[in-house]
């Protein structure tokens, strides 16, 4: 799509969208011979990233499988991915008996994790992050794991570096910190996935995420529905970096290729660094609204720097004037929405 293009008229046309291989992913998928199993494809990255792969599969002349795993619940999902040829599997995750009888696969995303209710649920959250990762490693010991953390890892950082220029946030090698039970967790996840990696000699690729974002979720369509819903915007947190998730799914696939024992830790994030006061005036402009703001803007903030990661996984493709202009035009029009708030402005890691 071009720069600007209009906005997606429909969640189908949408998720045709978000899940549409380039090139590169194709090439990736042909180059490794094994089917693909998507572990907590009920999430909000899980089902267009398993159609992505489907599809890239499909252009590569392939038949192999790609299988969804999730406990799957309320609503339609399972047949909708069945409907695009991804298989489904129902299985809990901390059940040690259900993930022994899972397909076998040599290529596996491991998406599952616990965020929102880990403060009110901690022992949850333990099991689903810090278990949950030794009971896949063991599993598919056999198999390449691309695996995602999170950029809450790092902690929150200086927007400025000490002689006054944009800090781009936290790389690879930046020291953890931790802050609140969530972080500790997540912390805990890459540290199980570290050791049975090295442990197993699992080829594993570790991905730091921060921020992904399409028109149904994320940190632009949250400031999109405070404008339209004419509440004043909080700019506390006043600087944020996003990634399309089309550019996040397609990235994602592309680090089956550069999985290694120990793993390799790669920032999954958007190259530009947004102020939100001008984000939130942008969208305004765009919906034509007038945006009202509250508190002062912090001087730190979560920021990830995912430059170095693009020499692997490539450069994103979607910039943030496309996802705002899309993001403005399917708000103001009343497309669904996930109802699922990012709390992206938590800044004392209680989630």
């Amino acid at each position: 799509m071009n720069k600007l293009s209009p906005a997606p008229l429909s969640v189908e046309q949408l998720e045709t969208f978000l899940s549409e291989p380039d090139e590169a992913v194709i090439e990736t998928l042909r180059g490794l011979d094994s089917d693909l199993l998507f572990l907590g494809v009920g999430g909000k990255m899980g089902p267009t990233m398993a159609r992505m792969a489907r599809r890239a599969l499909d252009a590569a002349g392939s038949k192999r499988r790609v299988i969804g795993v999730s406990r799957f619940g309320s609503g339609d999902l399972r047949q909708r991915l069945e409907s695009w040829g991804i298989e489904t599997q129902a299985c809990d995750l901390l059940d040690d008996e259900a993930v022994a009888k899972l397909p076998d696969a040599g290529l596996v995303v491991s998406m599952s994790g616990f965020k929102f209710g880990a403060t009110q649920n901690p022992s949850y959250s333990w099991a689903m992050n810090c278990y949950a990762p030794a009971v896949i490693c063991r599993r598919y010991r056999q198999s390449r794991i691309v695996a995602f953390s999170t950029g809450n890892v790092y902690g929150m950082v200086p927007i400025q570096l000490p002689d006054g220029s944009p800090n781009h946030g936290s790389r690879e090698s930046d020291p953890l910190q931790a802050d609140g039970e969530y972080s500790m967790t997540a912390v805990g996840r890459e540290r199980m996935y570290e050791h049975f990696s090295r442990g197993l000699n699992i080829p594993l690729t570790l991905l730091r995420l921060n921020y992904a974002t399409e028109l149904r979720y994320g940190v632009l369509v949250d400031l999109a529905h405070e404008i339209a819903a004419g509440r004043p915007v909080d700019v506390s947190l006043s600087r944020v970096n996003v990634i399309w998730l089309a550019d996040a799914n397609r990235m994602s696939l592309r680090g089956f290729a550069h999985g290694s024992s120990p793993p390799r830790v790669i920032n999954l994030a958007g190259d530009e660094i947004l102020s939100l006061r001008e984000v939130a005036h942008q969208l305004g402009d765009r919906m034509n609204r007038k945006v009202t703001f509250r508190g002062e803007e912090g001087t730190r903030a979560l920021l990830n720097d995912g430059r170095d990661g693009y020499q692997y996984l490539g450069a994103p493709q979607v910039n943030a004037a496309q996802m705002i202009a899309w993001t403005a035009d399917w708000v103001a029009r009343g497309g669904e929405s996930l109802g699922k708030p990012t709390h992206f402005q938590t800044t004392d890691g209680k989630f």
